[in-house]
């Protein structure tokens, strides 16, 4: 008996010393490469599988005793995917306390209201923070792995500030901006003004980018609307300027000259009836708003007054002295 009770006072004075030994490891700093050190854990990892992660980014943590550790905190199994910092002085404990609650490093990317899809994605590409999977690849490539029925991603991805984890694909932010313009654009359907010369609701989205780009003052934005809305109305030609832009594409240098408007192209709305082929531009909700319910006006004319805002005309001779007093300095 008495040699039992030695044995088992053994074995407790052993695990005690154990877990002292773990919880002394448990609260000492980690030697790091560098500081932060930044390091991405996969989505479905096992502890295991992120230690190793950890350590080929430069973490010297000690695989057995961080899962023993995590076992005795019966949390093994609860780690979180994601991207994470630590910085130099950080402990196992705390570590394990950063993957367990998620605590993620995000990257964060704007993507602006009437930037072309080829501006957002130049963006795109030069973004630290993003794995970049869309390099080589041809927009109908694009179109294709995101399982899109699109021509076009113009117009299609709603311009917002995304927060996003670490070292995602650029090809998933994507996908959420696509997500994201559909919830919008349908959203917003559905709330439309009647009588709209709309046929579908990308005809609203090719509209409400025209708008987005013709918009110089948020206040005029729905009498913007209502210019191109009533032209579609009377049969008119819709004659916007970034429309034409839009067709010269990168060959445009900044002049648009009067053989511009001449030059017929598909998006040459000087020469060709009704909305372009695809939207110019990718619009904001404002802009979507705007052409789906566009101020109750009768005016088809409008000329830039220099100072951001728009001279709104209802005929041709008003809309003539509008151009001649703001354009050509007349009184």
């Amino acid at each position: 008996m008495r040699t039992l009770t030695k044995i088992l006072f053994a074995v407790f004075a052993l695990f005690v010393i154990a877990a002292g030994g773990l919880w002394w490891w448990a609260n000492q700093p980690l030697s790091l490469r560098t500081s932060p050190l930044d390091f991405h854990v996969s989505a479905g990892s096992s502890l295991r599988s992120a230690i190793t992660q950890m350590r080929e980014a430069g973490m010297e943590v000690e695989p057995n005793l961080l899962a023993l550790l995590a076992r005795a905190k019966r949390a093994d199994t609860a780690i979180k995917a994601g991207s994470y910092a630590v910085y130099e002085g950080v402990t196992p404990s705390q570590l394990l306390d950063k993957l367990l609650k998620g605590k993620v490093t995000q990257g964060e990317l704007t993507l602006v209201e009437g930037w072309t899809f080829r501006q957002w994605r130049a963006r795109l590409d030069k973004h630290p923070d993003l794995k970049h999977e869309l390099l080589g690849l041809s927009e109908v490539q694009i179109i294709e792995k995101l399982g899109l029925r699109l021509a076009s991603l113009e117009g299609q991805l709603f311009p917002d500030t995304y927060l996003f984890d670490k070292q995602s694909s650029d090809l998933e932010l994507l996908a959420r901006a696509q997500r994201a313009m559909q919830r919008k654009l349908d959203a917003e359907w559905t709330s439309r003004s009647t009588g709209l010369p709309y046929k579908t609701p990308s005809d609203a989205l090719i509209m409400a980018s025209i708008v987005e780009k013709e918009t110089g003052r948020e206040s005029d934005r729905e009498l913007v609307a209502a210019v191109f809305v009533n032209r579609l109305r009377k049969g008119m030609l819709l004659q916007t300027d970034p429309t034409v832009i839009y067709g010269i594409g990168e060959k445009f240098d900044g002049n648009l000259r009067k053989r511009d408007l001449l030059t017929d192209t598909p998006y040459n709305t000087y020469t060709r009836p009704g909305l372009p082929p695809t939207p110019i531009a990718m619009p904001g909700q404002a802009s979507i708003r705007a052409a789906l319910n566009p101020a109750p006006s009768d005016v088809i004319y409008f000329v830039a007054r220099g100072d951001g805002s728009s001279e709104f005309s209802r005929t041709l001779d008003e809309h003539n002295r509008a151009v001649n007093k703001y354009q050509r300095g007349g009184k």
